[in-house]
């Protein structure tokens, strides 16, 4: 194992990160590929499309909500929320109805079967994460949580 730069390379020959290292966008992005290809890969049979579950997620966190919040929260543009909203309802995983607030809008909600769906997904979902996640102590994944959120903060 060699260390470079803060980074510990598993391979046999390691590579360099040059000014790339220096980027935080850089080093979050990997983590993200990788993690991003372990769970397609625990969830292929699904044919999951991007967005799909970050979107049913949400809507079972914040019963109500709009897609307009779907697409600031996930930056996904109008067009594709829609689409992946039209996804949801095709397979019985969420409904629109009415808003309450705002006859414009539609409220989005997970039905029992999209709740069944979203608890296997986590399962799958911290499966492919454990491994990541057992390279920090509590108090470090919390620290890393708190300090992504208030960099996405500035970002919005």
């Amino acid at each position: 194992m060699k260390r470079a730069k803060g980074i510990t390379v598993t391979r046999e020959e390691s590579i360099e990160l040059g000014r790339l290292g220096d980027y935080i966008g850089f080093r979050m992005r990997r983590v993200q590929n990788h993690l991003v290809k372990a769970f397609e890969a625990a969830t292929t049979e699904y044919n999951l499309r991007t967005g799909l579950f970050s979107a049913l997620a949400l809507i079972s966190a914040n019963p109500g909500i709009s897609q307009n919040q779907i697409c600031k929260i996930t930056n996904l543009d109008k067009s594709s929320a829609v689409q992946i909203i039209d996804i949801l309802e095709e397979k019985g995983h969420a409904v629109r109805k009415p808003s309450k607030i705002d006859r414009r809008r539609h409220a989005l909600y997970t039905t029992p079967a999209g709740e069944e769906f979203l608890d296997l997904l986590f399962a799958r979902l911290k499966e492919t994460e454990a491994t990541a996640l057992a390279q920090l102590s509590e108090s470090e994944l919390n620290l890393l949580k708190a300090l992504l959120d208030r960099i996405f903060t500035v970002l919005k």
